[in-house]
Order: C-alpha cells, then sequence, then structure tokens
C-alpha cells in the first residue's frame, strides 16, 4: 500500500515540476518574441513581399498581451494595407518586389491589397514582381506591378473564371440519410443539392451573373494596368493565350521569362548596385514589426472599426467565427466611450444563424442611435452577412464583394430508411399532441414541417422588412431583389443593395465626415485571446489545431475545406440565413 501511494506521489510530483517546466519556457519564449527583434532596415532596400498564409480581415490581437504571437503567425489584412502605406512613406525602401504565388486571399481582399500596391506606385516607388507559377487571383494582383516576369519553366492561369456546385440527392438515397429542407426563395440553393441531380435554372443565372461581374472588375483593373484593353484580354482567355510562358510574354500578359537568379541580376541594375551587387531585402513580416509602431492616422478623437468575419453561430464568437458575445459588447464599448465619435462595421461573413444576425442588428440600430455607423462589406456579406450591415447609416462593398442572398432556409437531417435498412425502430412516448415534434429516425411529419415553413416565412418577413427600412425601399421593391439571390458589389450599387462601391479606407472618411473630423486615431474591435490563452482554457485547443494542420496535410486543401463545411453543417442550429451555396472561384 504504501509502495503504491508512494509511485503516485512520484508520478504526481513529476507532472507538477513538468508542467511548471513547460510554464517557464513557454514564458520565456513569449518574452524573448515580443522583445525589440532587432529589425533593421538599410537604405536603398526592397522589401519582399510573399504571402504564403491564409489572409483574414482581422486578427484582433492584443499587442499587451505577452503570449499574444506565441502560436498564430497569421498577419491581418489591415496589417498588411497598414505596412505597405508605410513603406510608400519609408525613405529607406525603395521598391518592392512580389514573389506570391497560390494567394490565399479572398478576391476583395486581393483588391484592397492591389490598390495599396497601386498607391505605393503613385508615390514613385517601383514594384517588380515574378513567379514560378500565376493563378488567376496571383496574376489580377501580380499585374499592378511595373514589370513582371515568369519562369521559363513555369506556368499560368489565365482563363476567366468558373464555379462547381456538387449535388447529394443520388448519395442521400443510396446512404439512406436525407436533409429535409424547408426554404423561401427560388434562389436558395444552399438547399438545392440536397433536392436535386442537376443545378436549376435560377442557380445558373445567379452564377453566370455574378462571376462574369467579378471577371469584368478584374479585366478592368488588369487591363489599365498592362495598357490592354478587356476586348483583347478575353480574347487571350478565349484562346489560352497566356498557357505557356512564352505565349504570356508574346500575349502581353507578362514581359519576360526569367530564373529567379536572372530577376535578381534585374532587380540588382535597379537599384543600381550591378550583377555583382548585393540586394538589401526587407521581408514583408519582418517590416510588419517596424510598421505596427508607426501610426499614420492619429488624434485624441478616435473611429472605432468593429471586425465582424466568419460563419454567424449562437454564441460568444472569435476570430473564426461570428457570435452575439464579443460583436454586443466591442459595439457597446464603442458608444460607451467617449473619444470614439463614429464606428466603422468591417462585415466579412456568408451568414448563418437568423437569430444572431437580428440580435447584432439591433446592437446595430441602438449604436447608430448615438453614433454614425458606416458599414464596409469584404470579400462576402451575404444572407446574415448583409442583414447586420444593412443597419448602418451608409454601407461600402467592394467591387468584388460578394452580397445580398436575403433568403432563409432550415435543414434537418433524417436517417429513416437508414435506420429501416439496418434493423433500426425508435418509439417515441409523448405527453401531448404536439410533444414529440421530429425523430431523427421517423419520416418528417406534415404538422412538424408546417411549423418550420410558418417560421421560415415569418423570419422571411422580418428580413425583408429589415432590408427595407435600412435601405428606404418598399417591402415588395426588396423582394424582387431578395429570393435568395446573390449580388457582385457592382451590380448591388447599381440595384441600391450599398450605397457606395469603395473599400474600408473609403468607409472610415465617410464615418469621419459625419462625425464631422479632420483628424483622428483608429480603434480596433474586438480584441480575441491568443491560442496560448485558448490553449491554457482548453488543453485540447492546441491539439484541436494541430491535428487540423495534420489532416489538412495529408488530404490536401479542397477536400479539406469540403470537411470543414461538412462539420460547420452539423453545427446549424434554427433558421438559417445563409450564403445559398459553398463558392470556390476558380
Amino acid at each position: 500500500m504504501n509502495f503504491l501511494r508512494n509511485l503516485l506521489a512520484a508520478i504526481l510530483g513529476c507532472l507538477v515540476a513538468f508542467g511548471i517546466l513547460v510554464g517557464m519556457i513557454v514564458i520565456f519564449t513569449a518574452l524573448i518574441g515580443n522583445a525589440d527583434d532587432g529589425v533593421v532596415v538599410k537604405s536603398n532596400s526592397v522589401l519582399e513581399l510573399s504571402f504564403t498564409e491564409p489572409i483574414r480581415d482581422y486578427v484582433g490581437r492584443d499587442e499587451t498581451d505577452p503570449f499574444a504571437g506565441l502560436w498564430d503567425d497569421e498577419i491581418g489584412l489591415d496589417d498588411i494595407l497598414h505596412t505597405i502605406k508605410v513603406a510608400s512613406t519609408d525613405e529607406k525602401i525603395e521598391g518592392i518586389s512580389m514573389t506570391t504565388s497560390f494567394l490565399q486571399a479572398g478576391l476583395a481582399q486581393t483588391q484592397e491589397i492591389r490598390k495599396a500596391l497601386s498607391d505605393f506606385k503613385a508615390t514613385g516607388k517601383f514594384i517588380y514582381g515574378h513567379s514560378d507559377f500565376y493563378t488567376q487571383k496571383d496574376y489580377y494582383l501580380a499585374s499592378v506591378a511595373d514589370e513582371l516576369y515568369l519562369n521559363p519553366v513555369g506556368a499560368m492561369d489565365f482563363k476567366g473564371l468558373a464555379t462547381e456546385v456538387l449535388y447529394f440527392k443520388d448519395l442521400q438515397e443510396k446512404a439512406g440519410v436525407k436533409m429535409e429542407v424547408i426554404r423561401h426563395g427560388k434562389y436558395k440553393s444552399a438547399v438545392e443539392p440536397y433536392l436535386s441531380n442537376t443545378m436549376s435554372q435560377e442557380n445558373r443565372e445567379q452564377l453566370k451573373a455574378l462571376i462574369t461581374s467579378l471577371w469584368e472588375v478584374m479585366l478592368g483593373e488588369i487591363g489599365t494596368s498592362r495598357g490592354m484593353s478587356v476586348d483583347r484580354l478575353n480574347i487571350i482567355a478565349d484562346t489560352l493565350g497566356g498557357r505557356t510562358p512564352d505565349f504570356a510574354v508574346k500575349s502581353g500578359l507578362i514581359d519576360g521569362n526569367l530564373h529567379f537568379d536572372e530577376y535578381e541580376v534585374l532587380l540588382k541594375n535597379r537599384m543600381g548596385e550591378g550583377e555583382d551587387g548585393t540586394l538589401n531585402y526587407v521581408e514583408f513580416e519582418d517590416y510588419i514589426q517596424v510598421a505596427k509602431n508607426k501610426k499614420l492616422r492619429s488624434g485624441k478623437d478616435k473611429i472605432a472599426i468593429v471586425y465582424a468575419q466568419g460563419e454567424i453561430y449562437y454564441g460568444e464568437g472569435g476570430k473564426e467565427f461570428i457570435g452575439q458575445g464579443l460583436i454586443t459588447r466591442a459595439l457597446q464599448k464603442a458608444v460607451e466611450s467617449e473619444s470614439v465619435k463614429a464606428i466603422v462595421l468591417r462585415v466579412d461573413s456568408p451568414g448563418g444563424s437568423a437569430l444572431v444576425s437580428d440580435i447584432i442588428w439591433r446592437e446595430i440600430e441602438l449604436a447608430k442611435k448615438e453614433k454614425p455607423v458606416v458599414v464596409s462589406f469584404g470579400n462576402v456579406a451575404a444572407s446574415g452577412g448583409y442583414y447586420i450591415g444593412v443597419a448602418g447609416d451608409m454601407i461600402f462593398a467592394e467591387p468584388t464583394t460578394i452580397t445580398g442572398s436575403i433568403g432563409v432556409f432550415g435543414t434537418i437531417p433524417n436517417a429513416n430508411e437508414l435506420a429501416s435498412n439496418i434493423g433500426i425502430n425508435a418509439e417515441q412516448v409523448g405527453t401531448n399532441k404536439n410533444s414529440v415534434d421530429y425523430s431523427l429516425f421517423e419520416p418528417m411529419t406534415e404538422s412538424f414541417r408546417n411549423v418550420v415553413q410558418e417560421g421560415i416565412e415569418d423570419t422571411y418577413e422580418t428580413f425583408l422588412e429589415r432590408v427595407a427600412a435600412g435601405r428606404n425601399m418598399s417591402v415588395a421593391a426588396v423582394d424582387s431583389l431578395a429570393q435568395g439571390r446573390v449580388w457582385s458589389g457592382v451590380d448591388a450599387k447599381e440595384n441600391g443593395l450599398v450605397d457606395e462601391l469603395g473599400n474600408l479606407d473609403d468607409a472610415i472618411a465617410a464615418a469621419a465626415e459625419m462625425a464631422e473630423l479632420d483628424e483622428y486615431g483608429i480603434r480596433k474591435y474586438p480584441k480575441y485571446k491568443s491560442d496560448f490563452e485558448r490553449f491554457m482554457e482548453n488543453m485540447g485547443g492546441a491539439k484541436s489545431k494541430i491535428g487540423e494542420a495534420l489532416i489538412q496535410e495529408e488530404i490536401g486543401e479542397e477536400a479539406f475545406q469540403l470537411l470543414k463545411e461538412f462539420k460547420q453543417l452539423t453545427k446549424q442550429k434554427g433558421i438559417q440565413a445563409k450564403m445559398p451555396f459553398s463558392l470556390n472561384i476558380k
């Protein structure tokens, strides 16, 4: 008995000692990581721009947290834009070298980065680009460069936009598990894959209109940068005129085919260093550390930027999804702060819970009674994402924003056929007529379907009323634009769903004008918990993150995204105001 007691005491002591040691290592690493890392920017430097990680609008890192950034090295779009602006005013930075391939950013984010690079170039500084492979999104971004080069044995994708939707009706019938669907809106095709094996004409119509509008925006900006007409660019796309490095040069899409060492010689000559000279490179991730201490806007008065990004679920929320907890508190803090004179709500969301969307909508309605609220739409502000934005005083969208999708639906899984096939029979007992409302193992009753349909219709009518009030339109006029249809930012401006085309800076400028501010600083909300803090709260957090990374590496990005979508589908509760499909534009 004593032996066992001593053994357990020894094991417990080892665990405690190990925990203390790990804690000390983590604290020491955090302190080291947050110390001055000695980034030196020499005169006549070139800023290296290469985005290799997924880009969020905002990572919400609390710089006062000594553990911030310990495990997460994400870069927010706000950091990227600020850093490029600082570089444009830095006398030591002569130009930018872009080497990005397979950019992991949304189209609207890409457009904002491109605009920042164009402003950088307008100061008289140069931008050169080189890649081994250009996807269409990579090329859209890189085409802003003064000169653009491709590896002689590299490749280029320039053929126009396309998207694909998967349909599961036959799979459901074979598996014996199907999704019971209740919806409103002829364009609400989020549920179409469960009802059919083919694409409806309405869905095909809206998809074609959407990607055509986005493609026209891209071609317009590429054509301006490259000195080519949109018609000429479309001919190149139709004939695959950029499919090889030689064709890409002959068609005018790029300026030459160079290996990277040859490209560096060209850079050296541009910098006046000569072929045997040395380039003073500054990595973008390092320069961010320099730029973050340089404020481009300042003043005792503030404009608050509240970031709402991700799908909408009931709960606290975080940087991965929108919950009513964080967002409502962020809005309340902005309203209560005496120094905050206006609020900008930045939305990047395909929607989700209709209930949470309405809770956030109400909070914005209350906020704008106290201070101006301007809304900026990012990559996506659809369905519930549009719902929360429509409460603002003014809405800005990027030309490449995907928005609208005013419609609602509900999906409920049913395994009745599977249960019958494998010999499961479920029996229910209830006290009242409707106390047994739904069972996974029984066919949906007509009375239950009618109750859910009633909720769908009520939510849709509420959605229409919110939009009608926010956009100063009649309910009938909104309904004609609704039915779940999605629109590009350009089309949304034309039909009145947004006020202006512009980026986050444009929205901030409008908020400043409404608040009559000439000088002001920026305050960002909310602040997210660091990965380390979340790990300490939930020891499984790091394990989950590592597991996801391993799965993604093994099965590939596209399959991993499908897995995530299926996982998110299982989280859906209640009536959904969500974008009508998972859109992967290529």
